[in-house]
């Protein structure tokens, strides 16, 4: 399956770099690519892209409309407060029909740490996405963990918890056939796309935690 992650950071590079290896043709999306390659500042991973590249030579580098255009299914790895800015530079025709897999959260760092959340308990990065691109399948996943645990589940001890939202029925088979594939087992549907209020606002609880166990390898189990 073709797809575009847009977003060149730890996150978008990570999810790239798994899909590429699991057999699929990934695309990057960026605003510039020549910019992005010029770039010398270091991600978290201590990598600038350049260095990233050059040790995955089979993923694509093209601009967000490009990326999104050769794609069947769609990754926004994007800031959340940043992803409606994103799409529209994608551009609504080359997102029209397909699959949105949305992992971004909306964390305000504006007025430092811990961040503040950037949209309100009554809405959702989805819901907006979804809102504003009518032709696009979004289904929210993958926004409750940590990069290296959203490709490599099988770090931790024990199988853990992933969610799925979104109207479309059959998009989000597509995004759980995604996941089986990056290793989770225990995939929870919690509904329409109004539902992924509720695993954007587990963000604040999730960065305590990371503060707390001094580490972002963990990730929540639902026992039932």
């Amino acid at each position: 399956m073709k797809i575009g992650v847009l977003g060149t950071g730890v996150v978008g590079r990570t999810v790239a770099a798994r899909l590429d290896e699991l057999g699929h043709p990934v695309t990057i999306g960026t605003r510039d690519p020549g910019a992005t390659l010029a770039r010398n500042e270091p991600e978290l991973d201590g990598l600038t892209y350049a260095t990233w590249a050059a040790d995955h030579r089979a993923v694509a580098l093209a601009t967000f409309a490009e990326a999104a255009a050769a794609a069947e299914l769609v990754v926004n790895a994007s800031s959340g407060l940043a992803s409606l800015d994103v799409l529209r530079q994608a551009g609504a025709e080359n997102l029209a029909g397909k699959v949105l897999l949305d992992i971004s959260n909306a964390l305000d760092f504006s007025q430092g740490f811990p961040p503040r959340m950037g949209v309100p308990d009554t809405d959702s990065v989805a819901e907006r996405i979804q809102r504003e691109f009518p032709d696009l399948r979004v289904v929210k996943s993958l926004n409750t963990l940590t990069a290296s645990l959203m490709v490599h589940p099988e770090t931790l001890p024990e199988p853990t918890s992933v969610f799925v939202s979104g109207d479309d029925a059959a998009a989000k088979a597509t995004v759980v056939a995604l996941l089986r594939e990056l290793g989770h087992t225990d995939i929870i549907d919690l509904g329409d796309i109004t539902t992924a209020r509720g695993t954007e606002m587990i963000m604040p609880l999730w960065l305590r935690l990371m503060g707390a166990l001094g580490s972002p390898a963990f990730n929540f189990k639902i026992v039932r």
